[in-house]
């Protein structure tokens, strides 16, 4: 066997040892520290950006903050992480001295691509939809709660999937400064010259994201409507033949009726 086979048959054997899912720092610890801290810091997310951009794109008003959120992705992910770290660590006296600021960071780069999803997806409803809702009387907190938002799905959950991606891989690198989760794995890996630790790490967060996007497509499919997306509603796609259509025979003999 060469030396590729012989990695590859060392990763699995890591991954399905027991001891190496066992104890605090095991995998089965370690994941569920990663998604812990994924899903806080999707959950603050969405309470910051999705009621903002909503907002944004209902109003029209402070679209100077979609492009400042947008204008933010060029900062420097670890940079920021380590800035943050050394600021702020050191003023809080407890063992989420690395946790928050780290949380932190990573809130500030999961906004922008849910702030842009929202307002998007707001923005980009049809003009006359609008019109119609208000046309039957309703009031502007009811035309973006029962037609904006229904058609703002897609592009919303684009964007949450998007940014929940973008989570999952830098709480990866967020391990630098302390944070717990699948990247300590890559980082001690790499410390003690374990490649086959550093490796199996890589391999459960690129599963992780895999199976965390699926579970939203499948989330976006259920939520969304299917004239949205186009998907087939159970049509066949027959057509209706209107001399043999008992609806069109009422109507013509409602409208000679009428003509009489």
């Amino acid at each position: 066997m060469d030396a590729g086979g012989v990695m590859i048959a060392r990763i699995i054997e890591w991954l399905t040892s027991a001891s190496s899912w066992s104890g605090s720092t095991g995998i089965g610890t370690r994941l569920w520290e990663h998604l812990l801290y994924s899903g806080i810091v999707m959950a603050l997310t969405c309470v910051i950006a999705v009621p903002l951009g909503l907002y944004i794109g209902h109003s029209g008003r402070a679209g100077w903050a979609v492009t400042l959120a947008n204008a933010a992705r060029a900062i420097p992910t670890l940079g920021l992480l380590f800035a943050m770290a050394l600021w702020l660590g050191p003023q809080i006296r407890s063992q989420l001295a690395f946790v928050i600021p780290s949380i932190i960071v990573l809130v500030l780069l999961a906004i922008p691509p849910v702030l842009s999803g929202a307002y998007a997806g707001v923005a980009s409803v049809e003009p006359a939809a609008r019109d119609a809702a208000k046309g039957v009387g309703m009031r502007p907190l009811q035309v973006l709660t029962r037609v904006e938002i229904p058609c703002a799905l897609p592009l919303l959950i684009s964007g949450i999937r998007a940014a929940t991606l973008q989570v999952i891989a830098t709480a990866t690198i967020a391990a630098y400064v302390g944070l717990g989760g699948l990247g300590r794995f890559l980082i001690d890996g790499l410390a003690a010259g374990n490649y086959v630790v550093t490796a199996g790490g890589a391999l459960l967060v690129a599963v992780l994201a895999l199976v965390i996007d699926a579970l939203l497509a499948l989330l976006e499919r259920a939520a969304v409507s299917p004239g949205l997306t186009g998907r087939s509603t159970g049509n066949t796609g027959a057509t209706i033949d209107p001399a043999t259509d008992p609806v069109d025979d009422r109507a013509a003999t409602a409208a000679g009726s009428s003509s009489r």
